[in-house]
């Protein structure tokens, strides 16, 4: 396919290399330039200053961008310019209302639009193993299964336009509530005297078991948070999810009780540290 891809960062740039690599015309468009030349030496891609140029008779855009507000200017530069029929697909973390928004504006042109937020973070997009949520159209969704297969290992659509969106939010709900849980019991660990890596071995493989201890205990037992994902953008998202739930009605105790320490972590200069730094209110780093 002929295809636009909007947002070559962490997670963009190597989604964009693995479409590359599975025989796409990929063309790459990053608000720095620079970036743009780089992830096209990278992986053979072509880059390009300007949405328009990028879109020009795309059959799809992907984006990967920051929020509501930039995927908004992407796809109206975009749309007046892809070909016939083709599709949207916004990898972007948005609110579920531009999600609606974007695919009415889509579909008055002829076009169709998936949400369709990623989990995995980093290592996911440059392994190829994403999970993709996302809300559309089955048409357009299947159409597009193969593409974001190359590097996407697991995909699920959950609805009309939106739904994607939606499902992320209780990821992240999920994920904040999981990530404060291990800060504790990291910081209990070392308070009652036990050896962190003996605490993992000891149940690791049991009911505690998750991605998250698998992952980043080691890392927060060592104090280390210099990768993953940045606690500005579980901000972001955790914004987005409280005011879903001041519209839907959801009572989120926890997620905003989290929110909070996330904050906490922000004005003491970790903004982007991963979000396991949690545990930096309760074990300070060292040095």
């Amino acid at each position: 396919m002929r295809i636009a891809f909007a947002g070559l960062g962490v997670m963009g740039g190597p989604m964009a290399g693995h479409l590359v690599r599975a025989g796409h015309e990929v063309r790459g468009y990053n608000r720095t330039f620079s970036k743009a030349q780089a992830w096209a030496e990278r992986t053979g891609g072509t880059a390009h200053e300007s949405v328009r140029t990028a879109s020009e008779d795309a059959e799809a855009l992907i984006l990967c961008v920051g929020n509501d507000d930039d995927v908004r200017q992407v796809v109206s530069q975009a749309l007046p310019v892809l070909a016939p029929g083709a599709v949207i697909v916004d990898h972007t973390t948005t609110s579920a209302e531009v999600a609606r928004e974007i695919a009415a504006l889509a579909a008055e042109r002829g076009f169709s639009f998936i949400d369709a937020p990623v989990s995995g973070g980093q290592a996911g997009a440059e392994n190829g193993r994403l999970t993709v949520m996302a809300g559309g159209e089955p048409d357009a969704f299947a159409r597009m299964e193969p593409v974001m297969g190359t590097y996407a290992a697991a995909m699920r659509l959950m609805g009309p336009a939106g739904s994607g969106q939606l499902t992320k939010m209780v990821n992240q709900i999920a994920i904040a509530g999981v990530v404060q849980g291990l800060a504790e019991a990291m910081h209990f660990t070392k308070r009652a005297g036990l050896d962190p890596d003996a605490v993992l071995a000891a149940i690791g493989k049991g009911a505690a078991q998750s991605w998250q201890m698998d992952n980043r205990w080691p890392t927060m037992a060592e104090g280390r948070f210099d990768f993953g994902f940045a606690v500005d953008w579980m901000r972001k998202d955790l914004g987005l999810v409280l005011d879903e739930a001041a519209r839907n009605g959801a009572r989120l105790d926890l997620t905003r009780l989290v929110d909070g320490y996330y904050a906490e972590v922000q004005s003491s200069g970790g903004n982007r540290w991963d979000t396991s730094s949690l545990v930096t209110r309760l074990e300070p780093p060292k040095g």
